[in-house]
């Protein structure tokens, strides 16, 4: 980990760069942020507003008229700055080493992610990160190993079950362990594996929810999606991708209320502008994304069927959530794009960002700007209300109200 004193004097270059002052935010225990607009996380926006942080708390959060700031505060003027919550990544497949872990996790808080979820392929022995608050370092939640049938020459990480009772075995060792969500993979990889079935699919979701977990499923096609749905199925990892959904799909959501959609967006098949990255990423890794950065119509083709249902379903009110898949800390940032582009508004984006995303890993004290949560938020230079895209230039990201070292990328 990196010495506090490093850190304090990156927060002078961060916070001072901006806010003309030498002596960083986290010196004195009150500060107050003012001047910002607050894009609160819920759908609300404040013009003008301030934020006071006690701590790794946010103690207020309003209009400035109504915002008492303590006399002893130290105030930091954010005037033509936008305030979001740090994004919150539902789906992410994280280093299985501990040592890579965390610089995984110090690497998103870097692209201004607070917390993440792997999902299903991580070792038990890691799972003791979860409790620890790592300076610098977003938190760590995990579905421990998932639970799939035997796809030999793929990974062994999660467990590879044939019948109902393995999957109730395996369920009852997932809640020794605690983990946060039971991953299950329901999926033929283009016909080469077995696929689990309904039956196995429900005994698992069934076990889960008499042992108090939540089980979200990796899909691909339409009907497995509304079988796991009828067996009770908590969150969809993945929108449908082999068709268009029907409108039985869309009632079928409609009457489950609590069911999360997750969308993972494949790429869009699109060049796109990725100079964004250029500053962060070492040189070899930034030449092989642009080596694949041109315009593949399968890829538009394969797109345009989950973006079509996203659509729907967005717009059925379907509770939906962030989350990237893989291992990319800065892939949130391009999630957010791609489902603007797909059809939802920035505000819907960011909603299902932060606050959805926040409530769906049970993390009460984050997701949005409000008394009470923990002081993680983004300060970003322009307002991604007006343009996505904008959550990309960040300012500074302060994380359990510290400010997190940006001046070298994470690698």
């Amino acid at each position: 980990m990196r010495r506090i004193n490093r850190v304090a004097v990156a927060a002078m270059v961060i916070l001072g760069a901006f806010a003309g002052f030498a002596v960083p935010a986290f010196a004195q225990s009150v500060t107050a942020y003012e001047g910002a607009r607050l894009i609160v996380g819920d759908g609300k926006v404040i013009e003008m507003g301030t934020l006071v942080v006690d701590g790794t708390k946010i103690v207020q959060a309003g209009a400035a008229a109504d915002v008492r700031v303590p006399g002893d505060a130290k105030r930091v003027n954010l005037a033509g700055k936008t305030v979001m919550p740090m994004i919150i990544d539902t789906h992410v497949h994280l280093t299985q080493t501990r040592d890579g872990l965390i610089r995984d996790l110090r690497a998103r808080a870097y692209y201004g992610v607070s917390a993440a979820l792997s999902m299903g392929t991580d070792p038990y022995e890691l799972l003791d990160i979860r409790g620890q608050a790592i300076p610098g370092a977003a938190r760590y939640l995990s579905a421990g190993r998932g639970i799939t049938m035997p796809e030999p020459g793929r990974t062994t990480a999660p467990h590879w079950i044939t019948t109902e009772a393995e999957g109730r075995k395996v369920v009852e060792e997932l809640a020794w362990h605690k983990v946060d969500m039971v991953k299950i993979w329901v999926d033929t990889r283009d016909g080469k594996y077995k696929k689990l079935s309904p039956g196995i699919y429900a005994a698992i979701i069934d076990e889960a929810h008499q042992r108090g977990l939540r089980v979200s499923a990796h899909i691909f096609d339409l009907e497995d999606g509304k079988g796991l749905m009828r067996a009770g199925v908590d969150a969809l990892a993945h929108g449908v991708r082999d068709k268009d959904i029907d409108d039985e799909t869309v009632a079928m959501f409609k009457q489950r209320p609590n069911l999360i959609l997750t969308p993972n967006l494949p790429e869009r098949g699109v060049k796109v502008d990725l100079g964004w990255l250029k500053a962060s990423l070492p040189a070899e890794e930034y030449a092989r994304l642009e080596s694949v950065n041109f315009d593949r119509p399968t890829a538009q083709h394969f797109f345009g069927i989950q973006a079509r249902n996203l659509a729907k379903l967005n717009a059925a009110g379907v509770r939906i959530t962030l989350g990237t898949d893989g291992n990319r800390p800065w892939g949130p940032h391009e999630e957010m794009q791609d489902m603007v582009v797909a059809g939802m508004t920035p505000m819907q984006v960011i909603v299902a960002a932060t606050r959805n995303s926040a409530e769906f890993l049970r993390i009460a004290d984050a997701g949005t700007l409000q008394a009470g949560k923990s002081a993680d938020f983004i300060m970003l230079d322009a307002n991604p209300l007006d343009d996505i895209t904008n959550t990309r230039r960040i300012s500074a990201v302060i994380l359990r109200g510290a400010p997190v070292d940006r001046a070298q990328p994470v690698r």
